[in-house]
């Protein structure tokens, strides 16, 4: 669009009022030009500031705004016109600019409904929802009346802070003053009632609505979405197109983010399909995210990168949907390339981009990097963000640095429910269960209540570390003195504790006593403590309830036979291993992750691709030779095949975490800390030949397995063997 340069065939009087002031020219809109601004040496009258203040607050031109206002100011028009003044502030309310806007409304004194409604509205829709509501009381206070343009901004500052019963008076003034019906008045009642999650009130204000437009199904839609009922939604939607109504973005938004929800990809193909056909008119960046997101929720996360490398512009949102679906779905290697990939391109990371890499870190015990994003979160200001705070706990403690974590928790400068869980959590992880203990009671010494998040892992805590009198204290504690009923979760953590310490007939009688009928985690955690215990006849009842539960859950199956085996009963152990082939499960393979000079490389079982094989394995020889002179006999019960013995301890010394280490070793200085994580349970002889190892050489040997940490150190290990 051309710009237009102001010209009047007015002669300028000899001496101007006023100092020339030179204004830069701007485009608008074809259908409502505005009078243009040009250079000129004569004032411009109210009613043209009124228009041009109107024009630039529709467009957020704030820089020309403030050129404007100069010029009213340095012409006297401002002078006790209070017609200029209410657009002015209107104008800068629009622009987000409060404080300027509010500093003008000070000045004013006869204030109209129109400036009321500009403040109301700038307040609610900048992220100051108490000062909106502030402004309508005090507009109350003055006696002047609320209208359509006032209740839609109030209902959202309502809505925002969760004012519930706020909300309602609002609503019963919007029904006496006979808005409504009004259909802006009522969108917003429904928006508001949608955040409150009373969503019956809302479809109940929607089905009141004498008339609707396509932001009230809209509202519906997203509401439903946002609420837990994307399947709703969906009808929502069918009911829209039968109305004869036509969707836009927004409604294909709603759609693609229910589809996500539901994994439903085929819906989601048909959206996206329906995008394509429509030549590209309908393609934004919100809907190429929400492409994404819907994608990666659907476990398509190929069909995800596909429409990631198909966008021309590709901003911080874009990465981070496809970097978080990465995340979620347990491919740490792509999430540190596609960061690496991203920082090239020049795109800025922000908070969520760093707690999708502080979570890859998580996954790979990649601690050196970790360290590296925490330089960048210092240098960025993201420390005051309480979720960036609790990612960086979560990443030092799962990279093995429980003290890090310590003093990266008592940093943060604000906690929330989430950031005290993930620091109970760590102790417990890593065998500090009294230190878990004690946080937690420090949390409610804060009067923070503890949710099922956090009486889960205060109850692991202590069953990592065997204290079971602490352990049921705290279960009926929680109980008693905030009411809240245990679930599944709670309960197999319970049966956790009390079998961990081989009370087994206790963790029976509580599985039979409990009001909740058992499920597979319930019954999962007895077969373990059985496994650890060797009472095969209870281990034998826990797998027929677990197999009738889930009888294609794989790990159940492996635990039953290494029962089998230990007992030496082949037979046994080979009916499973039948039952297991006739089902057509397998075992996730073993892998073991160590990281060196910033780059995590990953060990197989057996794994003779690393281009160091040759030295690891010859290393693992070594080992083998000198743990034996030191009285090293291997536990050959942990194989699970009928062999000869020297063959299962070869199959031992195969074992992911010992070519990990062997690596390791090889590789680093002596004297230097080794952190190894596994994505299984690390086995009883692999635990014996790491304590050994570590006084062997010197080193501390951090190790991290699908459970907890085991931290070498002198010949010992922090478990105390309990694990």
């Amino acid at each position: 669009m051309n710009s237009i340069k102001l010209t009047r065939k007015l002669k300028p009087p000899p001496s101007p009022p006023c100092n020339t002031t030179t204004f830069t020219t701007f485009t608008h809109s074809p259908q409502h030009p505005p009078p243009p601004l040009a250079t000129h040496t004569f004032p411009l009258s109210s009613l043209e500031c009124g228009t041009l203040l109107q024009f630039l607050a529709n467009s957020k031109s704030l820089s020309q705004a403030k050129q404007l206002h100069c010029h009213v100011i340095s012409c006297g028009t401002l002078l006790n016109n209070t017609y200029l003044g209410t657009k002015l502030a209107a104008c800068y309310a629009s622009c987000a600019q409060m404080r300027e806007a509010h500093h003008l409304f000070d000045e004013i004194s006869l204030k109209n409904s129109f400036l009321w409604n500009s403040m109301i509205r700038g307040y609610a829709c900048n992220g100051f929802p108490w000062r909106s509501l502030f402004m309508y009381r005090e507009m109350f206070s003055f006696g002047v009346e609320a209208d359509n343009f006032t209740y839609p901004f109030v209902l959202k500052a309502c809505g925002d802070l969760l004012l519930g019963e706020m909300g309602r008076k609002v609503h019963a003034l919007v029904m006496v003053s006979g808005l409504g019906s009004d259909i802006y008045v009522a969108n917003s009642l429904m928006s508001m009632y949608f955040k409150l999650g009373e969503i019956g009130i809302a479809s109940f204000v929607f089905d009141e609505m004498p008339q609707r437009d396509l932001s009230s199904w809209n509202t519906l839609m997203s509401g439903y979405v946002k609420n837990g009922e994307a399947r709703v939604a969906l009808g929502v939607y069918d009911c829209m197109r039968k109305a004869g109504v036509d969707g836009d973005g927004t409604t294909l938004l709603s759609l693609l983010c229910a589809c996500g929800d539901l994994t439903d990809l085929s819906m989601g193909r048909a959206v996206h399909g329906y995008i394509v056909r429509n030549d590209g008119t309908l393609c934004n960046e919100f809907l190429m995210n929400s492409l994404i997101d819907m994608y990666c929720n659907c476990d398509s996360v190929s069909a995800a990168r596909k429409v990631f490398e198909g966008l021309t512009v590709k901003d911080t949102v874009s990465w981070n949907s496809l970097i978080s679906g990465y995340e979620r779905h347990g491919d740490p290697f792509e999430v540190l390339e596609l960061f690496s990939q991203m920082f090239i391109g020049g795109v800025i990371p922000d908070e969520v981009t760093i707690i999708s890499i502080l979570g890859a870190c998580n996954q790979t015990s990649a601690l050196q990097l970790g360290s590296l994003v925490h330089s960048y979160i210092v240098k960025k200001g993201f420390g005051v963000n309480t979720a960036v705070g609790t990612a960086l706990v979560s990443m030092y403690a799962n990279c093995g640095s429980l003290l890090r974590a310590r003093q990266a928790f008592d940093e943060m400068p604000e906690k929330n429910l989430a950031s005290w869980t993930v620091m109970v959590t760590a102790f417990g992880t890593h065998g500090r269960g009294r230190e878990a203990i004690s946080l937690f009671y420090d949390m409610l010494g804060q009067h923070i209540i503890p949710d099922e998040g956090m009486f889960t892992s205060v109850l692991s805590a202590c069953s990592h570390s065997g204290l079971v009198d602490e352990g049921k204290e705290i279960f009926y504690k929680v109980m008693r003195d905030y009411n809240m009923e245990p679930g599944h979760t709670q309960y197999s953590c319970l049966i956790d504790l009390l079998g961990r310490a081989g009370n087994l007939d206790e963790a029976y009688i509580v599985i039979n006593d409990m009001r909740l009928k058992p499920n597979e985690d319930i019954w999962t955690s007895l077969l373990s403590a059985c496994r650890l215990h060797r009472n095969l006849k209870l281990a034998e009842i826990a797998a027929e309830k677990l197999f009738e539960l889930n009888p294609n859950e794989v790990s159940g199956y492996v635990c039953l036979a290494n029962i089998y085996a230990a007992e030496r009963r082949w037979e046994d152990v080979e009916k499973v291993r039948e039952l297991v082939k006739k089902r057509r499960l397998s075992k996730p393979p073993s892998y073991s992750f160590v990281e060196l000079n910033n780059m995590v490389h990953q060990f197989f079982v057996g794994d003779k691709l690393h281009q160091k094989s040759d030295e690891i394995f010859a290393k693992l020889k070594e080992l083998n030779e000198q743990l034996k002179k030191i009285g090293y006999k291997a536990e050959t019960s942990f194989v699970l095949y009928d062999v000869e013995e020297e063959v299962k301890e070869r199959m031992l010394w195969d074992h992911s975490e010992r070519l990990a280490l062997a690596f390791a070793l090889i590789n680093t200085n002596p004297g230097v800390t080794i952190r190894i994580t596994k994505n299984l349970r690390v086995c009883g002889d692999c635990h014996t030949v790491m304590k050994m190892i570590s006084k062997l050489t010197g080193r501390e040997i951090i190790m991290r397995d699908i459970t907890r940490f085991h931290h070498f150190r002198d010949g010992r290990c922090s478990c105390g063997d309990y694990w």
